[in-house]
């Protein structure tokens, strides 16, 4: 069985849609675990009008999209576990081939989204393979696919995350960023599917919610203490020379998106901390196109600091 983690908050506009476009598929073998995280809005009356028993409801004190996650991984009953936004939808081949892969005890299974956008739907495009390892997995998506730390792109086995304890980390943000290739490079096998079941629905409130900059400020906090957690932890991971060297490529890049979003005494502190991590010497030069980029970095790195 597949257990769908859905955490709302305040989501009485958009929680129905998302509902009945997973009970209307047509596969069965699916429950869906449904936290409340202390909406203020009317949420839990839409909620109510499901006469569903496939959806169990919880209701919690307002606690973060983090811990209302692993509220959610710690009730759920199946064998794997995938997780729908309150305010996107899925598509009815959601679950289509999903089975196949489940009886062939596959840990992870990728699939792709649509990005929803007033009146335009843009595909998200990247690798596609059959069974290979988490770490080759890994290797093949950093470069290929910018949503690779999407959690809604995955459907992952219950106990990559119980018996790894890789959890989502209460309070911090960009915890998807920091514990999706955690649970990729645990995994024993993957599989990427050239499957369209996903609309990640950008809206207009959507981007607003990011104009607060107090919010901007400790989210590149919060990115650089997930890149130094995620480069400590896979160091004692027993991964080929070539696939560490990636995951530096992967978070220098993460981190580096951040500079931009910061001005002043901000910006100049967080350039001293990337200084600080020497992050120019994460991007190895195997190509043309990679010296290319690692010259672009240094020559930044000194323009922004000026």
């Amino acid at each position: 069985m597949i257990s769908i983690i859905i955490t709302a908050f305040n989501a009485e506009k958009t929680i129905e849609q998302c509902l009945n476009s997973i009970l209307e598929t047509k596969y069965d073998d699916y429950e869906i675990i449904l936290i409340n995280d202390g909406s203020k809005d009317k949420t839990e009356e839409v909620v109510q009008l499901f006469a569903s028993n496939k959806i169990k409801y919880f209701y919690k004190e307002n606690t973060g999209v983090a811990d209302s996650r692993n509220f959610g991984i710690s009730k759920a009953s199946g064998e794997y576990i995938a997780f729908v936004d309150s305010d996107d939808y899925v598509a009815s081949n959601y679950f289509d081939n999903v089975e196949k892969y489940i009886n062939n005890n596959i840990d992870i299974i990728k699939r792709k989204g649509i990005i929803k956008k007033q009146n335009q739907e843009i595909q998200i495009t990247g690798a596609i393979f059959d069974e290979v390892s988490g770490e080759e997995a890994f290797n093949k998506l950093c470069f290929t696919d910018v949503y690779l730390d999407t959690l809604w792109s995955y459907i992952f086995k219950k106990d990559l995350f119980e018996k790894n304890n890789l959890f989502f980390e209460k309070g911090k943000y960009h915890e998807d960023f920091a514990l999706i290739p955690l649970l990729i490079l645990k995994a024993k096998s993957m599989v990427s599917l050239d499957q369209y079941v996903y609309y990640y629905v950008q809206s207009e409130n959507s981007i607003m919610r990011e104009d607060n900059y107090n919010k901007t400020i400790k989210k590149a906090e919060d990115v650089l203490y997930q890149f130094d957690n995620i480069l400590k932890q896979t160091d004692s991971y027993n991964l080929e020379k070539r696939t560490k060297e990636n995951i530096r490529i992967y978070c220098t890049n993460a981190i580096l998106l951040k500079v931009k979003e910061l001005h002043g005494e901000k910006q100049n502190w967080y350039i001293n901390e990337l200084k600080k991590r020497k992050i120019y010497k994460n991007i190895k030069i195997r190509n043309l196109k990679q010296l290319v980029k690692k010259l672009i970095l240094m020559i930044n790195i000194k323009w922004y600091a000026k």
